[in-house]
């Protein structure tokens, strides 16, 4: 394969699929380069010339729009430009995003007059990013400030969130922003993945479920075995140590795969369902609080998935409620803080009416309740989120304002994943069970506590993913229009 250097120019492309293929070439042209001399290095102290490491760059992608006022063939929100102008990113694994990059620039180039081009960026790849493991600097003897002066290293300052934060100078700049987060930002998040859920963001779904429980856990793998004896969507299933649990296998064989599991090792371990059509569901465990659903969503958004749904438990806030029933959140009490200085609490964060139509459905559908039946079992309204799990022990503070609010739960996550959602441009939505009413002398104890979970979790459980089943249908309108801002970048 020839070299590149940074005298090749931007090359046009014509069609979606050669831009996408000649970005996967240059990447691998790039990792291979920068992974061998590494290689190279740690055998043989052998440093990189000025020429090599101009290879270890990033492809980019460009578009330029010359005319305006042209309008999109549908409502989507994204895939439109609105003003003229060049608009660039740069893109890691295209290969492993080919399907989103495809979905983004088939529209793009079919609406509007666009010349695209595809070459080399300025911007290093950090060596980390093409470690597979870290087992290739073991025993080697070379530290990490010491590959630090040889090999282009992580650059936070050159890994941020100002696009989706609103901090871009559009106004400004030379070129516009092609796309939420450039390369450097997803390769950061892609290996944070790999640590917090343990196993391979390559097995992430688009279609994904937060939790904070384990049990939810335990249901979802027998859920996922019945699917992959009886489903013939769904191929395998993914879990922590990237354990893999194939269609066909013995039951035997399957359950001494899931015993194997060392689920323990990793703070908020990730489960795949995969289906053969890219559509598959993905459970992460988030643990408690808003620091760590802060933290799992800010990395999952690069992969851009299609939706994330909260289910979860909470306490409920008024007498009427019993411990079972579940909330259906139409907005949000964010009085956890942890998003504050980005997406001040007083922003509303709007419910998306296909994600709270098919929560509800599916609510009916799983439980087999209708009308008032279903109004008694599930309640819509605010949902409280604090960052202390002890907030009781300040009730005599904090009652006037929840009482103002009208809030009918409580919890520690469900407000910060609405948010994130709403900050980068996920759909979103929250349905949770009632487990306890701490206001109502109905706390949770051991044995009482045991009993609900058996009863309630795997009903809970279905009822999110029926609700995704439902949402598969209705890509276009879930990436809403109410979560882009004045100035957007076209890609979704």
């Amino acid at each position: 394969m020839p070299a590149v250097t940074l005298s090749d120019t931007f090359t046009l492309v014509a069609t979606p699929e050669q831009a996408v293929d000649r970005l996967a070439e240059l990447y691998q042209q790039a990792a291979s380069a920068l992974s061998q001399a590494l290689k190279r290095y740690l055998k043989e102290r052998v440093v990189p010339d000025e020429a090599q490491r101009a290879l270890f760059r990033y492809p980019e992608l460009r578009i330029t729009y010359l005319k305006s006022g042209e309008t999109s063939s549908s409502t989507r929100a994204y895939a439109k430009v609105q003003v003229p102008g060049v608009y660039s990113v740069t893109i890691t694994q295209p290969q492993a995003f080919r399907g989103y990059l495809l979905d983004q620039l088939r529209p793009l180039m079919s609406d509007f007059t666009l010349q695209v081009e595809v070459g080399i960026s300025d911007r290093s790849i950090p060596y980390p990013y093409v470690v597979a493991q870290g087992d290739e600097l073991a025993g080697s003897g070379v530290t990490a400030a010491e590959l630090a002066r040889v090999f282009p290293s992580t650059d936070l300052s050159a890994a941020s969130d100002e696009v989706a934060d609103g901090l871009y100078d559009w106004q400004h700049a030379e070129q516009m922003p092609l796309a939420l987060f450039d390369a450097a930002r997803v390769d950061f998040s892609l290996k944070r993945l790999q640590h917090y859920t343990g196993s391979g963001w390559q097995h992430v779904q688009p279609w994904i479920l937060l939790t904070n429980y384990h049990r939810y856990v335990d249901q979802f793998i027998r859920y996922g075995l019945d699917q992959l004896r009886d489903n013939p969507r769904y191929v395998r299933m993914v879990l922590p140590g990237n354990v893999v649990v194939a269609k066909g296998m013995e039951e035997g064989e399957m359950q001494a795969m899931i015993d194997s599991v060392l689920w323990h090792r990793y703070q908020m371990p990730a489960y795949h369902l995969v289906a053969d059509d890219g559509h598959g569901v993905t459970l992460v465990n988030i643990g408690v609080g808003p620091s760590n659903a802060k933290n799992i969503t800010d990395h999952l958004a690069v992969l851009r998935p299609h939706c994330w749904l909260m289910i979860g438990h909470c306490g409920g806030l008024r007498q009427s409620q019993t411990i079972g029933d579940y909330v259906l959140a139409h907005a949000y009490m964010r009085r956890d803080g942890i998003l504050d200085r980005v997406l001040p609490p007083n922003i509303p964060l709007p419910a998306l009416a296909e994600v709270q139509q098919a929560l509800q459905e599916s609510a009916a559908t799983v439980t087999g309740e209708q009308g008032e039946a279903l109004k008694k079992r599930l309640r819509t309204g605010t949902v409280l989120t604090y960052d202390d799990r002890n907030w009781e022990l300040r009730w005599a503070q904090e009652r006037p304002l929840i009482n103002l609010a009208r809030a009918v739960a409580v919890d520690m996550e469900s407000g910060t994943i609405a948010a994130q959602g709403y900050r980068l441009r996920v759909p979103y939505g929250t349905l949770l069970c009632v487990s306890d009413k701490p206001l109502h002398s109905e706390i949770k104890l051991p044995g009482a506590a045991n009993a609900f979970y058996e009863r309630a979790v795997n009903q809970h459980l279905r009822i999110g993913i029926a609700a995704l089943d439902l949402l598969r249908g209705q890509l276009d309108s879930l990436h809403s229009r109410k979560l882009r801002s004045f100035d957007e970048p076209p890609f979704r």
